[in-house]
């Protein structure tokens, strides 16, 4: 029976709890899963006695300081004869006047305006080329904390609380990239196992703690880890198929020297196997989330029915997600992209190229456990969702509280003296008179010639039948 709100228009009734086995066999098989989380990361886990000693960036007679920028002119002397120009001049503590720095080729004098916080490399072998003091970057503290605080005011304003457990659930997982996943690949553990235990943890920290733990966000969750596995192994099996060596990369050819126990190719698979657990899970929870809405919208709809119109809203899904991550891969790779067009390339041979082939593969893998990830989320949600109830006839809204209203009764009549139906008028005065018969028909002896006594016959007259005499 429908509920009745206090404006009197009817809504759902809520949606029954899931039978007590089906609550059983999710606990049990996330349970599960649970346990071989914790038991991958008791035993991924780094020693951090075998890691390699952090290797530091400057020299023992180097340090780093901050400045203010004051002057930038970027015409100006040479610091030397023959040297660099001095263009930008710096504020440092300790220091009795500005002091000029040396600039990197990559970021010319254009780029420094006064006021600007600078992170300097203190060489005091340098100060013989005219100052000691050598750009590293600039100071970005305050446009970050501040994009930050409008993300988290924004987060709340809109989401509320559940924003801020999203927020808490990406910090979390943060710590556990930085504390578990890269000591784990610098110490040469398996970089597949690594990848899939990490983004098992984050899955659950994040579904759970953003969500809330119920049969909805389970689903999700299962959907979740169904797309990680496809990803997982149609990485593994693209990256050597398609010959990647990310060897080639600054950052990774270097590593190949500072750590020599890391597996290049397996930190790509591990960055692959991350980057799908944020467009998964996403679609995953939308999905899940449509699938239960269109359970309380029809509670006498059947499975079958469930899972189709669901699966149209996910094609919806598939399709926007897909070239989202297309379009957020070709931004990363937006600069490669206007360097290769300066040369003569065909485009075939431009997304053959190492770094192309690199960002195709992994848009292709995440792109593929999206795709399978949304029908088999969905079938999962169709039959974990409140199973189909029969439909109730229903019942006219109650009447609003009040006294009850008997029908009205007749209006009494007028005061006055009682009358009563006014008598037929007497007749006048004369002799009774009976109202003369009807005239039989002329009979047809034609027919009865001997029969004067038939009923056609007409009666004589007796001399009763006579009027009275006056």
């Amino acid at each position: 029976m429908h509920l009745i709100r206090q404006t009197g228009q009817p809504r759902q009734a809520p949606q029954p709890p899931q039978p007590r086995p089906v609550r059983l066999v999710l606990a049990l098989v996330m349970g599960l899963l649970v346990v071989a989380t914790g038991a991958g990361l008791a035993w991924l886990w780094p020693d951090r006695d075998a890691l390699p000693e952090p290797i530091a960036y400057l020299d023992e007679t180097a340090s780093w300081v901050y400045g203010t920028v004051v002057k930038v002119d970027p015409d100006g002397p040479p610091m030397v004869e023959g040297g660099e120009p001095a263009a930008v001049f710096v504020e440092v503590a300790g220091e009795d006047e500005p002091q000029p720095i040396h600039l990197s080729p990559e970021v010319p004098a254009t780029e420094f305006a006064a006021g600007d916080r600078l992170k300097l490399m203190r060489f005091p072998a340098a100060a013989q080329t005219g100052s000691p003091y050598v750009f590293a970057d600039f100071v970005r503290t305050g446009p970050l904390v501040a994009l930050a605080v409008v993300f988290g005011l924004v987060v709340f304003a809109v989401a509320r609380w559940k924003g801020l457990a999203a927020i808490a659930g990406l910090v979390v997982s943060l710590l556990l990239i930085w504390q578990f996943l890269l000591p784990a690949l610098i110490a040469g553990k398996n970089p597949l196992l690594a990848g899939l235990v990490t983004a098992s943890a984050i899955m659950f920290v994040v579904v759970y703690l953003a969500h809330g733990i119920s049969v909805k966000t389970t689903t999700a969750l299962l959907g979740t880890f169904a797309g990680v596995a496809v990803v997982a192994a149609a990485a593994w099996w693209a990256i050597p198929a398609a010959h990647l060596t990310p060897a080639i990369h600054e950052g990774m050819s270097q590593m190949r020297f500072i750590a020599p126990s890391v597996d290049l190719r397996g930190v790509l698979l591990c960055g692959m196997v991350l980057a799908g657990v944020g467009v998964l899970n996403d679609v995953t929870i939308t999905q899940a989330s449509a699938v239960w809405e269109l359970r309380a919208a029809k509670p006498a709809a059947t499975r079958r029915q469930v899972f189709a119109r669901g699966m149209r809203i996910g094609r919806d899904h598939i399709a926007s997600t897909v070239y989202t991550i297309a379009f957020a891969y070709v931004g990363t790779a937006l600069a490669l992209l206007v360097l290769v067009n300066l040369y003569d390339h065909a485009v075939a041979d431009v997304l053959t190229f190492e770094e192309v082939a690199e960002e195709l593969v992994r848009t292709l893998v995440a792109s593929i456990g999206l795709v399978l990830a949304i029908p088999l989320t969905t079938a999962i949600g169709a039959a974990l969702a409140a199973p189909p109830r029969r439909p109730q006839p229903s019942s006219p809204p109650d009447p609003p509280p009040g006294p009850a209203l008997d029908p009205a009764p007749p209006p009494d009549p007028p005061p006055g003296p009682a009358l009563d139906p006014a008598p037929a008028p007497n007749p006048p005065p004369g002799p009774a008179l009976d109202p003369a018969p009807a005239p039989n028909p002329r009979p047809d002896r034609s027919d009865h010639p001997d029969k004067p006594n038939s009923p056609d016959a007409v009666a004589p007259a007796s001399a009763s039948d006579s009027p009275p005499s006056p």
